[in-house]
């Protein structure tokens, strides 16, 4: 689940390993294309979480909606991607974007794909190579096998998320979560029953991921003895939630799901109850 830097360092070149770059800005799209052009990991492709990660939006179904499966596997194909590949993504975040690939390929049959620990940011500091140089595209030929067990929709979350049997837990930051502050969506809130986990307390001071049994420690009392497969991941638009996702997994609670449209979906549509407060 997670590479390290010299372990990625070892097998640049390679042609079964293909390096995603999925660096980005919620409040400057451009910027990951633009820090991509600057300088990234040799033989690294890009992709933008907006346009190759994510499907058009509509309004209703929140800010980064799951892409069209044949268009998405299209996009791999071009970079490479086959049943072979082993897949590394990294970005400048701790994996806040990088992860949302992870997730994706998983959830279309996918497991050889790993995260960067310790990102760009890592790599840099110890000197490695970086060029402007961009690949070729290549032709793969991976074909997509979803597991449609991975995600759950909105129709759902309404039935459930107040639910004894389902723990929803919300990634945003303490004070989006809350109410008290809201720089992205239209309203401010959490659905009710959800309780927060910010994605970023899986990271260690160093901004890699802390290890497995203190993740696990911190994981099991907000489960309360649900089993992994009565969670429900969510955060504003199903990006960062798939941080606290792959964090149980590598704390060993594998079986959790994702909920794509997440708050920016949820709160687009006025009928639905809001919380406020922490929890």
């Amino acid at each position: 689940m997670l590479i390290t830097t010299e372990e990625l360092a070892r097998h640049l070149g390679d042609p079964d390993c293909i390096v995603i770059d999925t660096r980005h800005d919620l409040a400057d799209p451009a910027k990951g294309p633009r820090l991509y052009a600057e300088g990234h990991i040799p033989g690294a492709h890009f992709m933008h979480v907006d346009t190759d990660l994510s499907a058009p939006k509509t309004g209703t179904n929140g800010r980064h909606p799951l892409p069209d499966i044949d268009v998405f596997a299209a996009k791999l194909n071009e970079r490479g991607v086959s049943p072979e590949s082993q897949v590394v993504a990294y970005d400048d975040a701790g994996g806040g974007y990088a992860l949302r690939l992870w997730w994706m390929l998983r959830w279309l049959g996918h497991e050889k794909v790993a995260l960067l620990d310790g990102g760009y940011p890592l790599w840099v500091k110890e000197g490695r190579p970086v060029t402007k140089d961009v690949p070729p595209r290549r032709a793969g030929v991976f074909v997509p096998k979803p597991h449609l067990g991975d995600f759950v929709d909105v129709h759902y979350v309404e039935r459930f998320a107040a639910a004894p049997t389902t723990k929803l837990i919300d990634a945003r930051a303490a004070e989006r979560f809350a109410g008290s502050q809201e720089t992205i969506d239209p309203v401010a809130g959490h659905i009710p029953g959800a309780v927060n986990r910010f994605w970023k307390e899986n990271l260690a001071a160093d901004g890699r991921f802390k290890p497995a049994e203190r993740l696990r420690s911190e994981y099991e009392p907000l489960l309360a003895g649900l089993a992994p497969g009565q969670v429900v991941h969510m955060c504003g638009s199903g990006v960062t939630a798939c941080h606290n996702l792959f964090a149980m997994e590598l704390a060993g609670l594998a079986g959790s799901k994702l909920y794509p449209g997440s708050w920016s979906e949820w709160c687009a549509d006025p009928a639905r109850a809001v919380a406020r407060g922490p929890r």
